[in-house]
């Protein structure tokens, strides 16, 4: 086959064992694509450690909308960084609680850090940053 090459990995048994029943259970079609998807996981969280990359990615926070000023921060952040938090879903979770999920692009330390004041903003109850490649440097 062309563009591709072919190598051999030495694994204990039982960790292949393991192995195979992970990648059953996520539907791979063979270890070379669940191999491929882990070496792709690492070279992206590789592009996020070093913080210059452009990466897109996730903030979701939950948090009680009773929170005062909260609603104001929020709206502030996504403001002062329209270029950066491209689009906001906000969904009424109960008569308390609030999810709001902010679509971000840009450089990954600045995401992280726009991530990180988000989710340490009173009021906030959980949040979690997802970031991924914007897949142009992944084969």
């Amino acid at each position: 086959m062309a563009g591709l090459t072919r190598f051999g990995v030495s694994i204990p048994d039982s960790l292949l064992g393991d192995f195979d029943r992970l990648i059953h259970q996520k539907g791979y079609q063979n270890r070379s694509e669940a191999i491929r998807d882990l070496i792709r996981d690492s070279l992206v969280t590789e592009e996020w450690r070093a913080g210059n990359r452009e990466m897109v990615g996730a903030i979701s926070l939950v948090y009680s909308h009773h929170t005062r000023e909260l609603s104001r921060i929020l709206t502030k952040m996504q403001h002062d960084h329209y270029k950066t938090i491209l689009s906001t879903l906000h969904i009424h979770l109960d008569e308390h609680n609030c999810l709001e999920v902010l679509v971000v692009k840009g450089k990954g330390g600045e995401i992280k850090k726009i991530g990180d004041r988000l989710i340490g903003t009173r009021g906030v109850k959980h949040g979690k940053l997802s970031l991924t490649t914007t897949g142009k440097n992944l084969r």
